[in-house]
């Protein structure tokens, strides 16, 4: 399983999802361009030691990333009609969280095998990034049986 972010536009985010990556066992895809320059001393503050035991890709945009993925693509978006704990995961599914100011553009909708949404309470529009990675993450390992020991 791994969980791809679509041009994520804040480092913190990125470094909550890296260190989540990292504890819960999960590769992460980044594709570019992001929101901030990448830079070491960025990258430690926002992922801090956790960087070192996550397995990470860097795609240069959503053409590159398309062409290594293997897997199905799982769009979380408020969007989407099927909650995720309705939906069922399989243990190469690819999460993709889109930017955190607009999501993803139609076309990477198109694409994806399927669109699930975190149930929230009306009137509220999203939760954080990395937040509803961790929460898509833990669903998806725990039907699949993929939950660290």
């Amino acid at each position: 399983m791994r969980v791809a972010l679509y041009r994520p536009e804040i480092a913190f985010n990125v470094g909550g999802v890296l260190r989540l990556g990292a504890c819960m066992g999960v590769g992460i895809d980044l594709i570019e361009p992001m929101g901030f320059v990448w830079d070491e001393q960025r990258v430690k503050r926002a992922a801090m030691d956790y960087i070192r035991h996550v397995e990470m890709a860097r795609h240069a945009d959503w053409a590159a990333f398309q062409a290594q993925r293997t897997g199905r693509l799982v769009l979380m978006t408020t969007k989407a009609a099927e909650p995720l704990h309705e939906f069922a995961f399989t243990a190469d599914d690819v999460l993709l969280l889109g930017r955190e100011s607009a999501g993803v553009p139609e076309e990477v909708h198109a694409v994806a095998d399927a669109r699930v949404r975190i149930p929230i309470r009306a009137g509220l529009r999203s939760l954080n990034l990395a937040m509803s990675a961790g929460i898509a993450v833990t669903e998806a390992l725990r039907q699949t049986g993929g939950l660290p020991g």
